[in-house]
């Protein structure tokens, strides 16, 4: 076992040599230091693992010491020691960020946990997390085997994701690997289970909603209470909302948290629409023929999302004034945010906010983003850097204060693609990646749902012969012209349009302001 460098500080260093030959024993090499000043010497000519500080002691005192050992080594660990239990002494140990705190007496086991909680935590919490994954393997197995509801694949997704952001905190490429293994399996037995019975499935009064039917069956019932702020982040996967999640707890209290389903295809112009319009696109297309734009038509495809809300609402009977934006720059958001804190009379206010998506696409096209998201791992750590400074937290902080209820949701996810599946088409169809529509669309991939009647699930049908075709799991579409060149482009990107877990399981959650 390699010796751990140890610098105790204390006064009365001479009065714990018991301590210290307990800790010897335990591997540490303690070093004594009898003031501030021959601490700071000795912290300049050698290098220490941890540091136990005294916090009353003659000449410079401990919190004095802890200063300048900070300034010089920000990142060494210093375990305060004191007889003081004053308030404001414990507030500025904290404030200087030690990393313990131990009131006297304190006993050697008590130093040792302090110790290890410090220096093994990492090893500790990865031995733990190793051993719980390894048991619950074979439940999330079982789990998938059993599956035969959206509420199932809610509960089975709920555990993917505890256990996808518990491996974050390890160094276990093994154990990485075969957790993206269970994964895959999960999204391979998602897509068949859609494809059997997304049909019947969208048709029906599910607790767990589509895009369609969730804001009647979870926003609505809100908006009778208390002014509401809701705001829907396009393109954010659950497990990117769980990364944001302890960002927005100083300010918000999480009242509920459940989960919806995209429709397919699990894009922008579909799944939002649905959401804000209350409709299928088959039933946009028919009752607001002026508003719905296919695939082939010209021009931007989610231009009418707050007629759609104002249509859905005034369907409901919901008598509430309202305010809706969408949000693509800054000077958007600051837009926004004036209209937030002004004194106005709107119960609900709508933000669409698209940074995510820009994240997305930019990593298809630009390296810098291919390589600060890499990994979903890095996705989420880029979405949580982006959300700490980003304007949009400031809204957030001005929607507590002014007491609004917060609802949080999406349109859809995204998943990183990895394997081509080759698809036949005309020259009119679709260029999307996840999914395909047009005229004699034909593919013999088993990773590729076909739809031959589109209305069978919602979607017009733009000519006689139109089908749609979905990528399953994290495969994507490729024409065979230049097919090599477009499977090179588009592997490792982040997508969306088709069946995953990633791209339909999302979440909804309403926040109460502190």
């Amino acid at each position: 076992m390699q010796s751990i460098e140890l610098l105790w500080i204390d006064d009365e260093i001479d009065l714990l040599q018991a301590h210290i030959l307990f800790l010897s024993q335990k591997g540490y090499n303690v070093y004594k230091a009898h003031n501030g000043q021959d601490a700071i010497t000795l912290v300049k000519q050698q290098h220490f693992d941890v540091i136990l500080l005294d916090e009353n002691m003659p000449g410079m005192t401990g919190l004095d010491v802890l200063d300048e050992l900070k300034r010089l080594k920000p990142s060494l660990p210093i375990i305060m020691i004191t007889k003081s239990e004053e308030e404001n002494i414990m507030e500025e140990a904290i404030g200087a960020k030690i990393a313990d705190y131990l009131i006297k007496p304190v006993n050697p086991n008590q130093i040792l946990l302090s110790l290890k909680k410090n220096l093994d935590a990492t090893k500790l919490v990865t031995e733990k997390t190793i051993a719980s994954y390894q048991r619950s393997f074979q439940e999330l197995n079982g789990l998938l085997m059993q599956t035969q509801s959206l509420d199932d694949w809610c509960e089975l997704y709920q555990k993917i994701l505890f256990w996808e952001l518990e491996l974050d905190n390890i160094d276990s490429p093994e154990l990485q690997e075969i957790f993206r293994y269970q994964k895959t399996e999960a999204n391979l037995t998602f897509s068949r289970f859609i494809e059997k019975n997304y049909a019947t499935l969208l048709f029906e009064d599910n607790e767990r909603p589509f895009s369609h039917q969730a804001f009647k069956q979870l926003v609505a019932p809100r908006l009778e209470s208390k002014p509401t702020l809701l705001l829907v982040i396009d393109n954010l996967r659950y497990d990117q909302f769980k990364s944001i999640l302890p960002i927005i707890s100083p300010h918000y209290n999480l009242i509920s948290e459940t989960e919806y389903f995209s429709i397919l295809p699990t894009a922008t112009q579909y799944a939002r629409n649905a959401f804000f319009s209350g409709l299928l696109p088959s039933e946009m297309e028919a009752q607001h023929p002026q508003w719905w734009k296919n695939d082939t038509d010209e021009g931007g495809k989610n231009l009418h999302e707050a007629d759609f809300l104002a249509a859905q609402l005034k369907r409901l009977g919901i008598n509430v004034l309202h305010y809706y934006s969408k949000i693509n720059r800054p000077q958007e958001a600051n837009k926004f945010l004036d209209a937030l804190r002004a004194e106005n009379a709107e119960t609900l206010k709508v933000v669409v906010y698209n940074f995510v998506d820009m994240i997305s696409h930019s990593k298809t096209e630009m390296d810098v983003i291919k390589e600060l998201a890499s990994t979903d791992k890095a996705y989420r750590s880029l979405t949580k850097s982006w959300f700490q400074n980003a304007m949009l937290l400031d809204i957030i902080k001005t929607a507590q204060q002014k007491g609004y209820q917060l609802i949080i949701t999406t349109d859809h996810g995204t998943i990183n693609v990895e394997q081509p599946a080759k698809i036949i088409g005309d020259r009119e169809s679709s260029t999307n990646i996840r999914y395909k529509t047009g005229r004699r669309l034909k593919t013999g991939d088993k990773h590729v749902f076909m739809v031959t009647d589109p209305r069978r699930i919602g979607l017009p049908s733009i000519n006689m012969s139109s089908s749609f075709a979905f990528a399953k799991d994290n495969y994507y579409l490729v024409y065979p012209n230049r097919y090599h060149h477009f499977v090179n482009y588009f592997r490792n990107t982040y997508q969306h349009g088709g069946i995953s877990l990633e791209e339909m399981c999302i979440p909804f959650a309403v926040f109460s302001p502190k």
